[in-house]
């Protein structure tokens, strides 16, 4: 019975969300599975993992051999570095207390990386709000200086037409006052 680490599709269609299992290899994708890890959660960015370090090393040591896609997201979230470290434990090549402190500046470093990317993903997002902003204001400035200039020129017409009304009517008024006065 060959164990697997791998995942385990959920979610909607178009908005996936897995489940890191490990199952039996002879299992269907979603079907049976021994222990669940964690979650992947791809739709984010950067990608949410969250997972059980302890139980996926421990997996890991029994022989359970994990899929491409989890064999990365392991190694990003460095289970495949503490692994390698607690062999080099067992083999008497380095102590606990240096393990762990390798594993703790490496998992720091990365921290650091992740906060930095996010940092960076939310500025490029604020300035991309902004800049569709100033094109809004820009857009809404021109429409209104076409709005009272079509306006303005609206008025104007009127005002003309308003005068040559009153000049029309003003030598008619004459004329009809002139024989009342004879």
């Amino acid at each position: 019975m060959p164990a697997r680490i791998r995942l385990q599709r959920h979610g909607k269609k178009n908005q996936p969300f897995y489940h890191i299992v490990v199952a039996d290899g002879r299992a269907p994708r979603d079907g049976r599975f021994i222990e669940k890890l964690g979650t992947y959660n791809p739709m984010t960015n950067p990608a949410t993992i969250d997972i059980n370090v302890d139980s996926a090393c421990e997996w890991l040591k029994n022989g359970a051999q994990p899929s491409d896609t989890v064999r990365r997201i392991l190694s990003y979230k460095g289970i495949l570095l503490k692994r390698h470290l607690q062999i080099g434990v067992e083999k008497g090549a380095i102590s606990q207390e240096q393990a762990d402190v390798k594993f703790q500046q490496w998992l720091d470093a990365k921290q650091s990386k992740i906060a930095g990317v996010k940092s960076t993903a939310e500025a490029e997002k604020r300035n991309v709000a902004k800049a569709r902003l100033e094109g809004e204001k820009k857009a809404n400035e021109a429409k209104a200086q076409a709005v009272a200039a079509k306006r303005a020129a609206a008025a104007e017409a009127e005002a003309a037409a308003k005068a040559e009304a009153e000049a029309a009517e003003a030598p008619a008024e004459e004329a009809t006052e002139a024989p009342a006065e004879a």
